[in-house]
């Protein structure tokens, strides 16, 4: 699965809206969006916040299977 689809999971699963986790991941909804859009990703920062705060590996977020 995408990190994309990830993170819209995440969402889903947490009740979250753009902007709520934007405020979770200390990022601005913009790059949420983007990421969700799939014309950015996320960077070192964000998929340690992701790790850390919804237990993401960061391999799994990236479709690395090992």
């Amino acid at each position: 699965m995408p990190y994309k689809e990830i993170i819209k999971q995440i969402m889903i699963d947490n009740k979250l809206s753009q902007q709520g986790i934007a405020d979770i991941l200390e990022v601005n909804q913009t790059t949420v969006s983007q990421w969700l859009l799939g014309n950015k990703k996320p960077g070192y920062d964000s998929i340690m916040q992701i790790y850390e705060k919804f237990g993401i590996e960061p391999n799994l977020l990236f479709g690395i299977d090992k």
